[in-house]
């Protein structure tokens, strides 16, 4: 609770201009009992005189009629019950406006947070803090906290108040009716304390189911054309449902809970009703209590008991948002294992890029993943990186984009470590490309010209290095065709060479294609790798492949083999010195594409 306060921080005015409308609305809804009680008993009962001694005789001696005394003093009271009433309205509206502006502030700004922590999130973060769980602490988390704090500053200080209020009123009026109020009291203390204790865990139990149907959802929705090859709708179908079941079940509970709470207080409000008539009745008729005091007691216990209401509101809500809270902040207290420097240093050379005796082992894994990797990429070269699949390929191309640290040894750009460079410029510095595809939705301009202020020039040259102008061209809208999200609505294919020239326009020194040509036909691969060889002739190329056709006429190869170098070189020095290489490379072109004797 004290996290979903300190949110209220930055809004202090706001929240002090809330309290204050919140004592000016208490005070008046204090006051107008009283008041109706006065109108009864004095400007009714008593025809306008409280005592019939010196004011009656004043209010005679202006020449005041007793019905002209009793209708001027029941519009001097009923006035000033209007221009209270009429000032706890505005106060009420007034502070509801502020407290919805400030809550819906408060959800902008944990959003906004939010989703640049988030952004900031190396992979090790990602994997620890699942993609679903995010979505929901981004959505539905915020909305709750959202919601509780508008309750704090329009409950959790007018219920008190109203409450300690009406029993003040109560003690002071000594009717003999205090009793009441007191068991009324307990009981809705009671049934307070029960509702907490059996909807609170099921409160803290939802945002975990509400975590569990998103991802679920998430995996189903993204994994559609899988499920549907392999005739998996109805299992699936199955499994959403558990899912869905069990948070609706979770809901029903905590809904049926909190239904039940109404009747059970409006029986306690009624029974106060009919108590407080059925005695007072007996108080006046016996003489010791009047009519208006008996109606302003009953409408003091019903601000008690709405007061209660009010409490048991935000009792009830409060530990969802509380454990909304707590979510939020493991977001935003979440340290970044890749830490940029403070004073990080910005690389300016031509891209050389040396891996010094580099060793990685995933988080919470026992064997490394790479062991023992050096060598150097230069510019102007080409550096092919084959081997098998889980060999170590991309976590190579990983290490150098900083979205895991090295466990041993160093990588330097440029002879400067990556750990001690600028993020943004060291990433700046390179042109990515996914081993899968990844398109946003736009168009064909957006997506080419991603890492902005990409000139229409250069994305044309971009787009015709990649072989993609071709395909672009034959559409009639040319570069301002429509990409759905994920580029669902192009082929791979054009996925990858829209992917190939959005690293190309960007104009980096360092090229990283992670088998960014597996979807492309030999003949579009070759005649992408030369405009490549020519168009960045003097920047550094790292590409990671499994075709050896890729990585034939690249200067320098390394072999990856369980995450070890099995061999680097030529593609000439690879077939009569690695084995592995040669393996590979017979696997897939005959022995007189390679250039080998063919033994008779």
């Amino acid at each position: 609770m004290l996290k979903i306060i300190k949110l209220l921080r930055p809004h202090w005015k706001a929240a002090v201009a809330v309290i204050c409308l919140l004592l000016v609305q208490a005070l008046c809804e204090l006051k107008l009992p009283g008041l109706m009680s006065d109108i009864v008993d004095i400007g009714l009962v008593r025809g306008g005189v409280a005592d019939a001694d010196a004011v009656y005789m004043a209010q005679v001696a202006a020449g005041l009629a007793d019905r002209d005394v009793q209708m001027h003093y029941l519009w001097a009271v009923g006035g000033k019950m209007g221009l209270i009433a009429l000032a706890a309205a505005a106060s009420g509206i007034t502070l509801g406006l502020i407290a919805a502006r400030v809550g819906s502030a408060i959800g902008r700004d944990l959003r906004r947070d939010v989703f640049a922590k988030v952004v900031s999130f190396s992979h090790t973060e990602l994997e620890h803090l699942s993609t679903a769980s995010l979505i929901t602490r981004c959505t539905n988390d915020i909305v709750q906290v959202q919601f509780t704090c508008v309750l704090l500053l329009r409950m959790v200080l007018y219920a008190p108040i109203m409450g300690i209020g009406g029993v003040s009123k109560v003690i002071a009026a000594d009717s003999g009716l205090g009793w009441i109020v007191a068991a009324a009291v307990g009981g809705l203390f009671l049934l307070l304390m029960v509702l907490l204790l059996v909807a609170m865990p099921k409160f803290k139990k939802m945002q975990t189911l509400v975590d569990n149907v998103n991802l679920v959802s998430r995996e189903i929705l993204t994994g559609l054309p899988v499920i549907r090859a392999f005739a998996r709708e109805r299992y699936e179908e199955q499994r959403f449902d558990g899912a869905n079941v069990q948070l609706r079940n979770t809901q029903l509970f905590t809904g049926r809970t909190m239904a039940a709470m109404m009747p059970f207080m409006n029986l306690i409000m009624y029974g106060i009703s009919i108590a407080i008539i059925w005695f007072g009745a007996h108080e006046i008729q016996g003489g010791t209590l009047e009519i208006g005091d008996m109606m302003a007691f009953t409408n003091y216990a019903m601000q008690i008991v709405f007061s209660f209401m009010m409490l048991s509101m935000i009792s009830i809500m409060a530990p969802r948002a509380i454990v909304a809270a707590d979510r939020i902040y493991e977001v935003l207290e979440t340290e970044n294992v890749i830490a940029a420097p403070e004073q990080g240093k910005v690389t300016a050379g031509a891209g050389e890029i040396v891996f010094h005796d580099v060793s990685f082992r995933y988080p919470g894994a026992e064997d490394c993943a790479l062991e023992h990797i050096s060598f150097t990429a230069k510019p102007g070269e080409t550096t092919a990186i084959i081997g098998s699949t889980g060999c170590g390929k991309t976590t190579l191309l990983n290490l150098l984009l900083r979205f895991y640290d090295v466990t041993e040894g160093s990588i330097t750009i440029d002879g400067v470590d990556l750990r001690d460079c600028d993020l943004a410029a060291l990433r700046g510095r390179m042109g990515y490309v996914p081993q899968k595809a990844v398109l946003f939705s736009g168009d064909v301009a957006s997506n080419i010209g991603y890492a902005g202020n990409v000139a229409d020039d250069t994305m044309k040259l971009a787009a015709d290095v990649a072989q993609a102008a071709a395909f672009i061209s034959e559409k009639p809208e040319g570069y301002g065709a429509h990409i759905a999200q994920g580029g669902s609505n192009v082929s791979g294919g054009q996925k990858q060479r829209l992917s190939i020239a959005r690293a190309i326009a960007s104009d980096p020194d360092i090229y990283l294609f992670d088998d960014s040509f597996s979807a492309l036909d030999y003949k579009t691969d070759g005649a992408l790798r030369a405009a490549l060889k020519t168009h960045a002739a003097d920047a550094t190329v790292i590409i990671v492949a499994q075709r050896i056709a890729t990585v034939m006429h690249a200067e320098k190869i390394i072999v990856l083999t369980d995450g070890k170098i099995d061999g680097m070189g030529t593609h000439e020095e690879l077939l009569r010195s690695c084995e592995t290489y040669r393996e590979i490379a017979v696997s897939q072109l005959s022995e007189k594409e390679l250039g080998l004797e063919v033994d008779a």
